[in-house]
């Protein structure tokens, strides 16, 4: 479980990766982390054994389970390119690929085997990772190997629950077999998002947060469905197998493609929107409006005396207290509302279908969230703490201040002034 790393520009020695298990990463993580990891670890282990006692594999098992392996590596690397810019525009967990291979696994293989197998594919990525310097701490490709295995397990179980005991089943038993394998995919996409995106998380607010987006979703099913007609494949006519490889590199990169568009309209330090995907929102919803007959909201919010805070804790620490304001903005509006970034410490926000009196309120609701606001300065590790925030506000309704976006921030912007000329950490309307 070590994952210090190498110096940079030093080459990975023996040495740095032994060290004693007093200085491994994960003991630096927050406690609840700590507890999930060491049970499902210990769980996975433990069940592994059982599974290992309860099934002999044969040798026909052996061979399968190192051609999935095989496979998975291959594909690993022919798509590392984008795998790489994956996790640079992403920034968070996502969705990988291994899915296809261990869910063939789960159709194909011995349970014990089906760890191994998961073994093998999160070992390759860690030596990936640490050869190429990427400096991903170990404990997490541990945890994310011992989760795939519980939720292979889980998976195995369904199936085994429908009668079915493997691909081979499947195809004997017709609709049966198909209803088999479609309660197995369910399990393993249910199984996956609760202990992945929700336990090892631990911070979701939301089902949204909880199960991801609709295109996480999608890559998931695409991931299992492939993984499907690879256990097909290799039951069939094995020889066939490798035409999954070339889809699943496009699908790999289709991703990409979307988040990179994602990634356009996207502010890099608070992950709003920036000017440009705000705007193009705001036009659509005004357009929306224009057809409703609805009133809508605009905010125009401009954090008072920011310069003070980068003068006082310095650039990094302003960076830190834009993000909190970011994330209180976010959390006093609805779900469905547009926050945007509009440039330095000013910030927009879309509320549609709502009368002028909610707008205020909602408005009001955020200058009091921001001025109680406590920001930690992580990095400094002296104890310091950003304080004493506030936000002055303006307020432009849609459609008697303007029936276009720039129109409205413009009237937003000037009631955003007043604000400022007026003592600041004031809310006003156009």
């Amino acid at each position: 479980m070590d994952d210090t790393g190498p110096v940079a520009g030093a080459s990975l020695h023996v040495r740095d990766l032994l060290v004693t298990p007093r200085r491994w990463t994960l003991w630096r993580q927050r406690p609840r982390l700590i507890a999930f990891c060491l049970v499902t670890e210990a769980v996975a282990i433990g069940t592994t054994v059982l599974a290992a006692e309860w099934v002999h594999p044969g040798v026909k098992d052996v061979l399968v389970m190192l051609a999935l392996a095989v496979l998975g590596i291959t594909q690993a690397e022919l798509g590392r390119q984008v795998e790489r810019v994956r996790r640079r525009v992403n920034g968070t967990p996502h969705i990988n690929m291994t899915s296809v291979w261990t869910f063939a696994g789960v159709l194909l293989l011995p349970p014990a085997l089906v760890a191994a197998l998961v073994a093998v594919l999160y070992a390759h990525l860690a030596l990936r990772s640490w050869y190429r310097l990427q400096r991903v701490p170990a404990f997490r490709s541990v945890i994310n190997g011992s989760v795939v295995v519980l939720t292979c397990y889980v998976a195995r179980l369904v199936l085994e629950l429908f009668g079915v005991h493997g691909i081979g089943d499947v195809l004997q038993h017709g609709w049966l077999g198909v209803a088999a394998i479609a309660g197995t995919v369910a399990a393993y996409f249910v199984a996956n998002a609760l202990l992945i995106l929700g336990a090892l998380n631990l911070t979701y607010r939301s089902i949204r947060e909880l199960f991801g987006g609709w295109a996480d979703n999608l890559v998931e099913l695409a991931t299992l469905c492939l993984g499907t007609l690879t256990a097909l494949a290799m039951a069939t006519q094995p020889v066939l197998v490798v035409m999954v490889v070339p889809p699943l590199l496009v699908l790999h990169r289709g991703v990409l493609v979307k988040q990179l568009e994602v990634a356009a309209t996207k502010d890099e330090k608070t992950g709003l929107f920036n000017t440009l995907g705000w705007h193009n929102l705001a036009t659509s919803e005004l357009a929306r409006a224009g057809r409703t007959n609805e009133t809508t909201g605009v905010l125009m919010v401009d954090l008072d005396h920011f310069k003070q805070v980068n003068d006082t804790y310095g650039h990094l620490a302003g960076d830190l207290a834009l993000k909190a304001v970011a994330d209180t903005i976010t959390a006093q509006v609805r779900s469905y509302d547009s926050v945007g970034r509009f440039g330095g410490e000013e910030f927009v926000v879309l509320l549609p279908g709502v009368a002028e009196s909610h707008v205020v309120a909602v408005a009001e609701r955020i200058r009091h969230a921001v001025s109680e606001l406590v920001v930690p300065v992580d990095f400094a590790d002296d104890g310091r703490v950003i304080k004493d925030l506030s936000v002055s506000i303006g307020v432009a309704m849609y459609p008697t201040a303007g029936t276009v976006v720039d129109r409205l921030l413009h009237a937003a912007d000037t009631a955003l002034y007043s604000a400022k000329n007026s003592g600041r950490n004031k809310v006003v309307s156009f």
